[in-house]
C-alpha cells in the first residue's frame, strides 16, 4: 500500500515539475533575453539618432544670422525706412 502511495506521489511530483515548473522557468528566461535584446536595440537606435543629430547640428548652426541694420549677406534686401 505504501509503495502505491509513493509511486503516485512521485508521478504527480514528476508531472508538476516537468509540466509546470520547467516550462515556466524556460519561458521566463526567454522573456528576459528578449527584453534585453529589445533594450539593446533601443539603445543602439538612440545612439544612432544622437550621432545623426550631432552631425546635422554644425550645418544648421553655422549659417550666418543677420543682426543689425544693413547687414544683408548678398545685398538682396534693402532696409526699410518709414517716409513721413
Amino acid at each position: 500500500m505504501t509503495f502505491i502511495f509513493w509511486a503516485i506521489a512521485l508521478y504527480l511530483l514528476y508531472r508538476f515539475i516537468f509540466g509546470f515548473v520547467i516550462p515556466v522557468i524556460t519561458a521566463s528566461r526567454q522573456v528576459r533575453s528578449r527584453m534585453q535584446q529589445m533594450q539593446e536595440q533601443m539603445n543602439q537606435q538612440f545612439q544612432q539618432q544622437q550621432q545623426q543629430d550631432q552631425q546635422e547640428q554644425p550645418y544648421t548652426r553655422s549659417t550666418p544670422r543677420s543682426t543689425g541694420k544693413g547687414s544683408s549677406a548678398g545685398g538682396d534686401y534693402i532696409d526699410f525706412e518709414e517716409v513721413k
